[in-house]
C-alpha cells in the first residue's frame, strides 16, 4: 500500500467518525446493525451492513458495524435457538419439531429447510425486538453522553 492509499484510508475514516453522531443518528445505527446480526445469514454481515449503510444514510456508518457485535461466539447458540423457537410459534400451524440436542447430533442436509425457515422466520422478530430495545438502550446512554459532555464545555 502507498501512503497516499493509507492516508486516503485514515481520511475516510476520520469522515465517518464525525458524520452523524447525534443520539439518534448513532442508536439507529446500533439498531440497524443488532437486526443485521441476528439474521442467519452467517458470511454475509459485513456486506449487509454497507448495504444498510447506503440505504439508511443517516445512521451511524460505525455504530451498524458495532451493533452487529451482538452475535458473536458465545450468543450465536443462544439467538439461534431462540430465533427458532419463535419460529416454531409463529409458524405453529406447521409443526417445525423442537429443537434439542438430540435433533443437532442427527442434524442433516436434508433437514436444512425444515430448519431455516422457522428459523429465518423467528430471526426476523428477534431482530426487530433487539433493534427496539438496542435503539433505546443506545440513544439514552448517547443522550446522557451528549449532555455530559455539552456540561463540561
Amino acid at each position: 500500500m502507498s501512503k497516499r492509499s493509507i492516508k486516503d484510508m485514515v481520511s475516510a475514516l476520520a469522515k465517518v467518525l464525525k458524520e452523524h453522531h447525534a443520539p439518534h443518528e448513532v442508536a439507529l445505527g446500533v439498531a440497524i446493525g443488532a437486526f443485521i446480526a441476528v439474521l442467519p445469514l452467517y458470511g454475509f454481515h459485513t456486506l449487509l451492513c454497507v448495504i444498510a449503510a447506503v440505504l439508511v444514510p443517516r445512521a451511524n456508518k460505525l455504530a451498524i458495524l458495532l451493533g452487529t457485535n451482538i452475535s458473536l461466539p458465545p450468543t450465536i447458540a443462544t439467538i439461534t435457538w431462540t430465533s427458532y423457537d419463535i419460529g416454531r410459534l409463529i409458524l405453529a400451524h406447521k409443526r417445525y419439531p423442537p429443537l434439542s440436542w438430540e435433533y443437532v447430533r442427527n442434524f442433516s442436509i436434508s433437514r436444512f429447510n425444515e430448519f431455516y425457515y422457522p428459523l429465518f422466520t423467528g430471526s426476523l422478530v428477534l431482530g426487530l425486538i433487539c433493534a427496539v430495545v438496542f435503539y433505546v438502550i443506545t440513544w439514552a446512554v448517547a443522550s446522557r453522553m451528549g449532555r455530559k459532555h455539552s456540561l463540561g464545555k
